[in-house]
């Protein structure tokens, strides 16, 4: 699966060392090495994946992603220095879908970028129908969420945590059920991380985020997907 892949990156040897990599497996790379040069490349360009650095100049990853999040869904792998817990919610928080703190192995890398890859573009030409509660729609196939036929902007990792709660309306999911289905079971976020997705998707999908009638808290449990009633 050859890529479109944008890095983020103001280390230039550790820039030139992901290019290597990613360029063996086939992709192809732009690097840039500030924040705002990341915003314009995304803009103009559409990359499939961004690899983005949280220490930059000028323009900051998290600042980055807040801007980028208004407007884009691709898939953005976040890569600090930066491994409180803290530091990773806040990038999950602004939608980032995956979290890679430095030194890492550029295998390990390598491994992510294409999982990134297989769950924002999934292969083969099966025709599925699109998902239903309620007022809300999610079709899997030109990957849209709609309330009310309104279209809803969804980070990757939002809309497979949507997917999976909207295919068994009902039932209840833990955290770490919808962890693993967001970025992988091999994956080593925080159990919180779920919790920041849900607010995010909350913000989109309910009338009052603060009083959910569609996605609802299971308190010492989970989540689960309801139809929101006749008028949500």
């Amino acid at each position: 699966m050859c890529a479109f892949v944008l890095v983020a990156e103001d280390d230039e040897k550790q820039a030139e060392l992901v290019r290597r990599y990613l360029r063996h497996e086939g992709h192809s790379v732009v690097l840039v090495s500030d924040g705002r040069a990341a915003v314009d490349q995304v803009r103009h360009n559409r990359p499939d994946l961004l690899i983005l650095d949280v220490m930059m100049p000028g323009l900051d990853g998290l600042d980055v992603l807040r801007t980028l999040r208004r407007d884009f869904d691709l898939p953005v792998l976040v890569v600090t220095a930066r491994s409180t817990a803290e530091d990773k919610l806040a990038g999950f928080d602004l939608g980032a879908d995956d979290y890679l703190t430095k030194p890492y192995d550029p295998r390990e890398l390598m491994a992510r970028v294409r999982s990134l890859l297989r769950r924002a573009r999934p292969e083969g030409g099966v025709t599925v129908a699109p998902l239903r509660v309620g007022a809300l729609s999610l079709d899997q196939v030109r990957h849209e969420v709609r309330v009310h036929d309104r279209r809803i902007e969804c980070t990757p990792a939002e809309f497979r945590i949507l997917e999976t709660l909207m295919a068994s309306p009902g039932q209840v999911f833990s955290r770490r059920q919808l962890l693993d289905q967001a970025h992988g079971p091999a994956s080593f976020v925080t159990e919180r991380t779920a919790d920041a997705h849900v607010k995010n998707l909350r913000r989109k999908i309910e009338q009052d985020p603060r009083q959910p009638t569609r996605l609802r808290t299971v308190y010492g449990v989970g989540y689960k997907m309801t139809d929101g009633g006749p008028d949500a």
